[in-house]
């Protein structure tokens, strides 16, 4: 690993425990009143655990301090924080390619970072076994359509890959499944059916991009902070 990469993987990791710590200590300390009025952990029926100084539900249970606190990712499926959050820096090295290529094609960075995830997992030299290359698995034929000439290479492989998917969006007026759907199977038979075809690479691959487009967007910082909000009465959403 690169010297640049390894700073900012040390960046990262210490930004999660920042993060962490300061959620604990909003918990544990953060409001007038909070400590010595008691915490109260309580389910929501959707998975999710509020901590909180106001106990509305006879589910509640009292927190006992020194209890080991973990902070579950803000899906269903369980992961913590910090393994989210690692998940996230195989973006970094490629962080400015899809920012400027998204800019310049009208698109979601994050929905580009959810294509290459589900193409390549970010590996540029990844050649698939029917020969699609690159960061964006691109095919020979519509790298050459795209002016790519080195698929290797993550600048040119993103800018063919993203500017592709615009093209496929404006295809089919916006609709991002169809587009994803097209960008695994082929414009010709998506438009022939106008639904996702009953191809099972297919079905999974749209299912797996939209699964990651969604967990990208709720990977933000801004996002963190927003969904462990602190209201008047001192209550502490944490999932």
């Amino acid at each position: 690993m690169s010297p640049r990469l390894q700073t900012r993987d040390r960046h990262s990791k210490r930004l999660c425990r920042l993060l962490t710590l300061l959620l604990i200590g909003i918990v544990m300390t953060g409001r007038p009143g909070l400590a010595s009025d008691g915490i109260f952990v309580c389910p929501d029926g959707k998975g999710n655990k509020h901590f909180t100084n106001t106990p509305d539900s006879s589910q509640c249970r009292t927190f006992r301090a020194g209890k080991q606190v973990t902070f579950s990712h803000f899906t269903k499926k369980g992961s913590s924080l910090s393994a989210r959050w690692g998940a996230a820096k195989k973006t970094f090295a490629y962080d400015r390619e899809i920012n400027q290529c998204a800019a310049r094609y009208r698109l979601d960075p994050n929905l580009v970072k959810a294509v290459i995830r589900a193409e390549s997992d970010f590996n540029r030299h990844a050649v698939s076994r029917r020969g699609a290359q690159g960061l964006m698995q691109l095919m020979p034929a519509t790298a050459r359509e795209l002016r790519v000439a080195d698929p290797f290479n993550a600048r040119q492989n993103i800018d063919g890959g993203t500017r592709y998917l615009r093209t496929l969006l404006d295809m089919f007026d916006g609709n991002v499944t169809l587009a994803l759907a097209a960008y695994n199977a082929g414009p010709t038979l998506v438009k022939k059916v106008r639904k996702v075809p009953s191809i099972p690479e297919t079905v999974l691959y749209v299912k797996r991009v939209l699964s990651y487009y969604e967990g990208y967007g709720e990977r933000r910082i801004a996002d963190v902070f927003d969904r462990a909000q602190i209201n008047v009465r001192g209550l502490v959403t944490v999932q």
